[in-house]
């Protein structure tokens, strides 16, 4: 597990937060329908006044989604992007929220990358119905970050960009996805995020990612922040106020780059 269940994300930097929107953009709650008939939850967060730049779709942690993705999915909304963020686990948990204590590994588990894929273009067309959003990057946390990278390699999803957050680099069981292999496959822009006191991805997971990234050509940015853990992203973690705050302002200006790059 990456947050805690009562976690919240960190605030917007005050100057990258629309003035208009200082209470936020209140999240709707979804049913989305994956290419195999599965039924699965999500969280909509419409930006009323729209930046104009790509709309994000939000990968979350192994627990899938609670209160912290669908609160991203606002603070998106409050910086003018568009945001969905999505549940992995329809097929074996059923729709709606969880408890705190719900036993999520034995559904991780079970969870495969095209599955993820499907859900992710079933609410890519559901962000795109809605707003308009004509590009689309993800942004993933942990095994969300990791489903993150693997999404940037798919044909299928024809990702405009690709953020992860301590994504785990290499299989740790069978099935799991394997991003360090497939990083000559990834086909947009790529920011990466992760904690140098995380003790699970090791500098030389990064730097072996990175090799692929760079032996293709592919445009991205890998970021450790150095003492920061795992799950630094969190409001709750001050001590690492300055690495939250430095990944909001890189993951905001990656979007605004994908969104230029787009427009030329």
């Amino acid at each position: 597990m990456c947050f805690a269940f009562d976690a919240h994300p960190p605030d917007l930097p005050s100057d990258l937060a629309l003035p208009t929107l200082a209470g936020g953009a209140a999240a709707e709650s979804l049913q989305l329908t994956s290419a195999d008939g599965t039924r699965f939850s999500a969280a909509l967060a419409e930006a009323p006044e729209a930046t104009g730049g790509p709309g994000v779709v939000i990968l979350p942690d192994v627990r899938g989604l609670y209160r912290f993705y669908v609160e991203l999915a606002e603070r998106f909304a409050q910086a003018g992007h568009h945001a969905i963020a999505i549940d992995y686990f329809g097929r074996t948990a059923g729709t709606g929220e969880r408890s705190n204590d719900w036993d999520y590994m034995p559904h991780v588990v079970k969870t495969r990358v095209e599955q993820v894929q499907a859900d992710t273009a079933a609410a890519i067309a559901a962000l795109r119905e809605r707003t308009g959003a004509s590009s689309i990057v993800t942004v993933g946390f942990c095994f969300g970050g990791t489903q993150s990278f693997m999404a940037a390699t798919s044909a299928a999803l024809d990702l405009d960009g690709a953020v992860g957050f301590y994504a785990s680099l290499v299989p740790r069981r069978e099935g799991a996805p394997d991003p360090i292999a497939h990083a000559p496959e990834t086909r947009c822009p790529v920011l990466g995020l992760f904690g140098g006191a995380d003790e699970n991805i090791l500098p030389e997971h990064i730097e072996s990612y990175e090799r692929g990234l760079q032996g293709a050509g592919v445009e991205h940015e890998i970021i450790t922040y150095p003492g920061a853990p795992h799950s630094f992203f969190d409001r709750s973690f001050s001590e690492h106020a300055e690495a939250c705050e430095d990944a909001w302002r890189r993951v905001l200006g990656f979007l605004q780059q994908v969104g230029a790059s787009l427009a030329r």
